[in-house]
């Protein structure tokens, strides 16, 4: 007798004749992340804050060359680096190499969780059952709540007290140091000048050869 199969199982096959259309991002709670000062988890960033948002596919070195750039102006004093979802990873390694490069930077972390709506439609070679020729196709909407991550970074000192604070590393990382330049040889081959040495020396027997002619 067959098991019957779970929920989830039912569901899953249920979305193989769907196709994600959209997804739509939205903040659980007021305001809208990277909207401008005053928005998103940081409500007191000063005016001219530069706001990254990060995405899954998004890419790592196009965005530290605008962040390094920015940062470079005296008039951006803070930067913030918001991402939710798979992109979580991608922003702590943008903060990370950002702050390796500026050194001094005072960083503040918020975790929250973001609404996100996903729009499926149904593949038009695989209907629903029921569907009718010339219908429009079904759609779906799916809500989830994924994590979300925002990092401030500022070149001002921040309240030391407020929950994820970090203060700017008083050690930075050792700078790369050039190889120092190894020798070619392997391992059990004679330096220079060593074979020639044992070649000068006379093989053993040779002499008795010598004696006897």
């Amino acid at each position: 007798m067959a098991k019957p199969a779970s929920p989830r199982s039912r569901q899953r096959r249920r979305m193989e004749n769907f196709r994600k259309v959209r997804s739509e991002e939205a903040p659980v709670g007021s305001g809208d992340e990277g909207g401008g000062p005053g928005s998103g988890p940081f409500a007191d960033l000063a005016p001219g804050a530069v706001h990254m948002r990060v995405k899954e596919g998004s890419k790592i070195r196009n965005l530290l060359a605008f962040a390094t750039a920015s940062m470079a102006q005296p008039a951006t004093r803070a930067i913030v680096f918001s991402g939710c979802g798979r992109a979580t990873t991608k922003t702590v390694t943008c903060a990370e190499i950002l702050k390796r490069r500026l050194a001094g930077l005072h960083q503040v972390t918020r975790l929250r969780y973001r609404s996100v709506r996903e729009v499926w439609q149904s593949l038009p070679p695989e209907p629903t059952p029921g569907q009718k020729p010339g219908e429009p196709a079904a759609s779906l909407s799916v809500l989830k709540n994924v994590p979300s991550l925002a990092i401030l970074l500022s070149k001002d000192s921040l309240d030391p007290r407020q929950p994820g604070y970090q203060p700017p590393n008083p050690h930075p990382g050792p700078s790369s140091q050039p190889a120092a330049p190894t020798s070619k040889r392997s391992l059990g081959e004679p330096a220079a000048g060593e074979g020639s040495a044992k070649r000068s020396q006379p093989e053993p027997g040779a002499a008795e050869e010598d004696q006897t002619a």
